[in-house]
């Protein structure tokens, strides 16, 4: 093998088939330094030297013409201003004033009372020199829903005040209706009674006539006089309906059975076991009553 051969076979070459990359191209930012060093940091020259030439720039013809500034302050309250106060050398010296009208710094209470009542004073005087219809001294509120109608507040009260009536009415009405028809009569007939006595005197003696009748129609649990009395009382209750002629278990407000009851006791018991509980009760009296008097 010649040496010719021997470098073709194993030397490396490259494929002149193969493709090139395409290069991208980037978009240009458009930004371009032109000079290094804008901040001068490689001025190595030293500064304030004497010996250099001063280079004064040029005005244009527009910027000499120009002799009066263009920038206007606006005028202060004299009010806001700070402060000046002369010290004893007679040059003026500048004291800020904070929001509330007090100086800035070290006071006293009483100093910096004073300074805000002063600021108060003429802040007052200040809006009662303005105009009404600017300021708003005087108007009357104006209202409004969170749909931005305006809203008169008496009639709104009003109604509020309405429906409350009407509320309680409506409560006061539903309380009577749960009450029972004989509860109602007795009530009527205690407001008579109170009516009544406005007229009636104050003394009361056992030959009053109208006491003794009340007293002997007052009807009592358990009275043994009621056996004796010839006369019956009619079979109609204080609501002028029928009552039952039967026997009926007793209750608290002796109220007697209607004459449509068929003689069941639908109750829970209670009844019997109060009528039973106050028997004990004077019972277990009577029997202390009695030992007390043996011993």
């Amino acid at each position: 093998m010649s040496r010719a051969e021997y470098l073709q076979k194993y030397l490396t070459k490259d494929d002149s088939t193969k493709k090139k990359a395409k290069k991208r191209k980037r978009k240009d930012t458009g930004v371009i330094i032109a000079d290094d060093d804008v901040l001068g940091w490689n001025n190595n020259k030293e500064d304030g030297d004497e010996d250099d030439p001063v280079t004064i720039g040029e005005m244009t013809k527009a910027f000499r013409r120009t002799t009066k500034s263009n920038w206007t302050i606006n005028p202060e309250n004299p009010e806001d201003q700070p402060a000046i106060v002369e010290e004893d050398g007679g040059r003026p010296t500048t004291i800020q004033k904070m929001s509330s009208g007090a100086h800035a710094g070290l006071q006293t209470a009483a100093q910096v009372a004073a300074q805000m009542e002063r600021q108060r004073k003429a802040e007052a005087a200040r809006f009662a020199a303005e105009d009404p219809e600017t300021s708003g001294r005087g108007q009357e509120t104006i209202y409004r829903d969170a749909s931005g109608r305006i809203i008169n507040v008496a009639m709104a009260r009003a109604e509020a005040r309405k429906k409350l009536e009407e509320e309680e009415a409506k409560q006061r009405k539903l309380e009577e209706h749960l009450k029972g028809d004989v509860q109602l009569v007795q009530k009527a007939e205690r407001k008579k009674e109170l009516e009544d006595a406005k007229y009636a005197p104050m003394a009361r003696y056992a030959d009053d006539t109208e006491l003794n009748e009340e007293l002997k129609e007052r009807d009592r649990w358990n009275d043994p006089a009621m056996a004796f009395l010839s006369n019956k009382k009619k079979g109609v209750s204080k609501t002028g309906r029928p009552l039952y002629q039967g026997a009926a278990p007793p209750n608290r407000y002796g109220i007697l059975p209607g004459h449509r009851w068929d003689g069941v006791d639908r109750g829970n018991g209670w009844e019997k076991k109060w009528f039973q509980a106050q028997n004990n009760r004077k019972n277990r009296a009577q029997i202390e009553h009695d030992m007390e008097i043996d011993v």
